[in-house]
């Protein structure tokens, strides 16, 4: 009930109603469509005198009343007074995550401050402390969460931090991990000086990825044969990414249906946390095939959330992305793309993920203690020849004759042509590849593909790595042709299965290539008379490339004499850090890294008293340092012993100082004692490069400098362009993969080497910068749209201030001043947060809907778009972070400037922009009125300014 009067009886109203109150709505000032509130109004005496006594009555009742006078009053101050940049900004991410804080899981408070007194919490920055925090309340509601930071960021330590949550809690804790990367978990569970977080007591077991493949011996302590997989409360899977592709054939034992029925289906409901800094790599759907073994397989398993399928939700947006990928240049921006999304993409992600990236972290956070990351110097791009002597003919050359080549041995099946043969075949292996024969067909030929392709990653990686493999490819062909002659001669007939040299594939292929090897061909099917043709073109060109390549000794190798001034130089002069020695040399193929080991290691030894050491995964390690263990882990400890903590008490003191390295180590390492990494191949995927140098491009380095040197082959970068599409032209790939989604193959070309142009733009950052992840040309990162951050700062800041917000009214705002290192980014202007009061848009981009944040600049244009709130938040959190009082000489400016704020015009014109942008139209009407108490104009357009409440507005000096 409300009572109007101005003392005189006959100008008494009178107004009554249900769903009005003491608010702006209730007042008549804002208008809200999905309210209903029928109101009375009795307009003079005598209608409004039984009102008049009912409400006489209550007021004189104090048992009936509380008096709020002072609250009033308080608002009046709130709304009128100079507020903290630092306050706003939390206000804005109050109102639009209050929901979400409050909607997920608790965590158990006890135990997190446990934790807290522990020495993983200690070790962790605060970016660190939110991502843990963040983690565990996504494993509470959700029972799972990817931690998907960028690489150097220190994702092991948050996942520990998270295991000893749950350690305290009595649950039993399993870490699936890359064989290489093992003994970065079980270093911290020993009783052990090396071990420096000895007085946590960790307790955990560690298996391999691999161990999903085995049932019977041990892993460590471990018996796989007696092992309760169904009995662990949380499953920590390092480097996920390696289960981002999902069988087909869900009949087979593979290491995914082995840890989605085995560990996490089967008994205890178990929470899953993944850590990979690349959990989409290829396709947007490679998210998906993780988020099902947290789902534990189930489609719907977000209906509550708003979202009724995950599948349709990925499928959909991977459609958007391919759509996306085939824009121009100039379209093809993060907004563009964000912009074509559904938002429950989005949600899916904020559901699931936390994703910070290298340039977030050193840009929004801050009280690092003074740890800063290291200063990235301009990459060196070197372009040497091969031969020395330069009588060895051309890249171009050189690749024009592996262009020719049709590696008939590794396709035997496409030389049965018999109907009734072929039949035989299906009938055969149909378990195997599925009834297709024409399928099975085409997966053979993507693996000739594959060989062309890294034939020629071989010859940009090492002459001698070249060399080795057309020696053992002519072997397999010249037996081949062997047996060929023998079936001619009468000689009993065989059956030939392809084995595909390891050392031709690389790391990241081999892993993908379909199982060719399990289908063997009778050759008394094939095609003799043309299968024997093209086998001998093929030795006559393989002889060829032989011929040439085999003169290149290690003293005409001029990539070689390179590579070696290279570290003469750095060893003397130490040019990047005083008296840094050290540096980190990789390779795709251990074959080079051998080579440069071989080659270079003891002249090092001899003339500069310098340790080598080589790291090839599998092949083994060696070191001219007697070590006492000769692993990786302990010869990485004596490279990096500052970053690995190598224990005072270690036999052995000495350093080494340069190592040869495969990919094997290209993740989940610390290195970052050593200021200078060489890759003396550049690999395909940008994203290897970004990850091999994150082993050096750490938080809290020691070294102030740190270089990226890259070896170039001598080519221009478009006739480069040119033959990796000719090499790529003869690989012929089909969808054929039984669920009907993107064939993992075909996959990895459109990553890659599809758009040539986008390879290109690609190779040219390559050589101008050093990238981050979510700086790959043409690239979508996660760390793009995850606002989880935004609501862990949030939850620490309401845990002091939650009063403080929760009284705060709408419609205030703060003047900020953009920081120096953001000026060239942020634009002078006003962000605004706005919400729509309408009913919830089910289809709308917007990841924050009903809210909305934007930045217009001082000349009305709209620098961040409603789909991506996340930059517009950034901005936001980059001036005002730490900004714990007003600005008074902003404030005293913005003041004059509105005359005390009765001349909004200007911040009324950059409203208006922003409101015409989410509306389409451009609606002037009543836009003053957010500004002042006075009467909003109710009569605007059907879809206008009164469907938004201005939440807060922070302007940018």
């Amino acid at each position: 009930m409300f009572l109007v009067s101005n003392g005189s009886s006959e100008a008494t109203h009178a107004f009554t109603g249900q769903n009005i109150g003491f608010t702006m709505e209730g007042l008549g000032y804002e208008h809200n469509p999905n309210v209903f509130a029928p109101i009375t109004h009795f307009a003079g005496s005598p209608n409004e005198i039984p009102q008049t006594s009912i409400f006489n009555m209550l007021w004189n009742n104090d048992s009936m009343l509380q008096d709020v006078t002072e609250e009033v009053l308080q608002q009046v101050r709130t709304l009128y007074r100079e507020n903290s940049p630092e306050f706003i900004y939390f206000l804005t991410l109050y109102n639009i995550f209050r929901d979400r804080v409050e909607d997920e899981g608790d965590i158990d408070t006890k135990h997190t401050a446990e934790i807290q007194d522990t020495a993983v919490w200690s070790r962790l920055y605060d970016f660190q402390k939110d991502a843990v925090v963040g983690a565990i309340r996504k494993l509470e509601r959700y029972k799972g969460c990817i931690i998907a930071d960028s690489v150097g960021l220190g994702k092991t330590f948050e996942a520990l931090a998270v295991i000893k949550y749950y350690q305290e809690l009595n649950d039993r804790v399993l870490v699936l991990t890359p064989k290489r990367l093992r003994e970065n978990w079980t270093m911290y569970l020993g009783n052990d000086e090396r071990n420096i977080l000895v007085d946590d007591r960790f307790s955990y077991d560690v298996l391999n990825h691999t161990d999903l493949s085995r049932r019977h011996g041990k892993s460590g302590d471990i018996n796989l044969e007696t092992l309760r997989w169904d009995n662990y409360g949380l499953v920590v899977i390092d480097e996920s990414h390696n289960f981002r592709n999902r069988p087909t054939d869900t009949t087979a034992d593979s290491r995914y249906y082995r840890l989605l029925n085995d560990v996490i289906k089967k008994g205890r409901r178990t929470k899953v946390l993944m850590l990979s800094a690349t959990p989409v790599n290829n396709r947007l759907l490679d998210l998906r095939n993780q988020l099902d073994i947290i789902t534990e397989d189930d489609d719907t398993y977000l209906r509550d959330d708003g979202i009724p399928s995950i599948n349709t939700v990925t499928r959909t947006a991977q459609q958007r992305f391919k759509e996306w990928s085939e824009l121009p240049d100039a379209e093809r921006t993060t907004q563009s793309f964000v912009e074509s999304l559904n938002g429950d993409y989005f949600k899916l992600l904020d559901i699931f993920t936390i994703a910070r990236g290298r340039k977030h972290i050193a840009k929004y956070y801050t009280g690092q203690g003074g740890d800063q990351f290291p200063e990235r110097l301009k990459p060196i791009s070197l372009h040497t020849t091969i031969d020395a002597e330069g009588q060895l003919p051309s890249i171009k050359e050189l690749n024009n004759l592996i262009a020719q080549l049709a590696f008939p041995q590794y396709q035997l099946l496409q030389y049965v042509t018999d109907p009734v043969r072929r039949r035989k075949y299906q009938e055969l292996f149909g378990d195997t590849w599925g009834t297709n024969m024409e399928a099975q067909t085409n997966r053979t030929q993507a693996i000739a593909g594959l060989m062309r392709v890294n034939l020629l990653k071989r010859l940009e990686s090492s002459v001698h790595s070249f060399n080795l493999s057309i020696e053992r490819i002519l072997e397999n062909a010249r037996k081949l042709m062997d047996d060929l002659n023998a079936l001619d001669a009468g000689r009993p007939p065989v059956n030939y299965a392809p084995v595909i040299p390891q050392d031709v594939v690389s790391e990241d292929d081999a892993d993908e290539l379909p199982a060719t090897d399990k289908v063997t061909v009778d050759i008394r099917d094939v095609d003799r008379l043309k299968l024997r043709a093209e086998l001998n073109e093929d030795i006559t060109i393989l002889q060829k490339l032989h011929n040439y390549v085999q003169t290149i000794t290690p003293e005409r190798d001029q990539k070689l004499i390179k590579l070696a001034d290279l570290i003469r130089t750095k060893i003397e002069q130490t040019p990047y850090n005083p008296g840094n020695k050290k540096i980190l040399i990789f390779s795709a193929f251990a074959d080079t890294a051998k080579y440069l080991y071989t080659s270079l290691a003891d002249g090092l030894k001899h003339d500069f008293g310098i340790d080598s050491a080589l790291i090839t995964g599998a092949g083994g390690t060696q070191s001219t340092l007697k070590l006492t263990r000769t692993s990786f882990d302990n010869a990485l400890a004596h490279f990096s012993p500052k970053s690995k903590e190598l224990p005072k008490s270690d036999p052995v003191q000495n350093e080494i100082d340069i190592v040869f390295a495969t990919d094997c180590i290209s993740e989940g390492q610390n290195l970052q004692d050593c200021d200078c990494l060489i890759n003396y191949d550049i690999h395909w995927n940008p994203v290897r490069i970004i990850q091999r140098f994150g082993r050096i491009d750490r938080l809290g380095s020691t070294n102030t400098r740190i270089q990226l040197i890259n070896f170039w082959p001598d080519i221009e970068l478009d006739e480069y362009i040119q033959l990796e599409g000719r090499v790529r032209s003869r690989m012929t790939m089909l969808d054929v993969s039984a669920s009907g989604d993107e064939n993992v193959l075909e996959g990895k070309r459109n990553s890659e080497m599809n758009d040539l142009q986008y390879r290109k733009r690609q190779l040219q950052q390559l050589q101008q910068e050093v990238l981050d992840l979510e700086d790959i040309s043409g690239n979508i990162s996660i760390t793009d749209f995850a606002l989880d951050d935004f609501k862990v700062e949030l939850n620490r800041y309401m845990q002091q201030h939650g009063s403080q917000l929760e009284n705060a009214p709408m419609g205030i705002h703060t003047v900020a001043k953009i920081p120096e290192a953001l000026r060239d980014e942020i634009e002078s202007g006003i962000i605004f947060c706005l919400k729509y009061k309408g009913a919830a848009e089910r289809n709308t981009s917007n990841p924050i809907a009903p809210y909305t944040i934007m930045l217009v600049n001082a000349q009305g244009e709209v620098k961040t778009t409603p789909a991506y709130p996340k930059m517009a938040l950034d901005y936001m959190r980059g001036v005002c972070a730490g900004e714990h009082e007003p600005i008074e000489q902003l404030y005293r400016q913005f003041n004059r400037d509105t005359r005390d704020g009765r001349d909004m015009r200007a911040c009324t014109k950059l409203l208006e922009a922003a409101v015409s942008t989410l509306n389409g139209t451009h609606e002037r009407n009543a836009i003053d009125d957010l500004f002042s108490l006075g009467e909003v104009n109710v009569e605007s357009s059907e879809r206008g300014f009164d469907d938004y409440t201005l939440v807060t507005f922070v302007v940018l000096k």
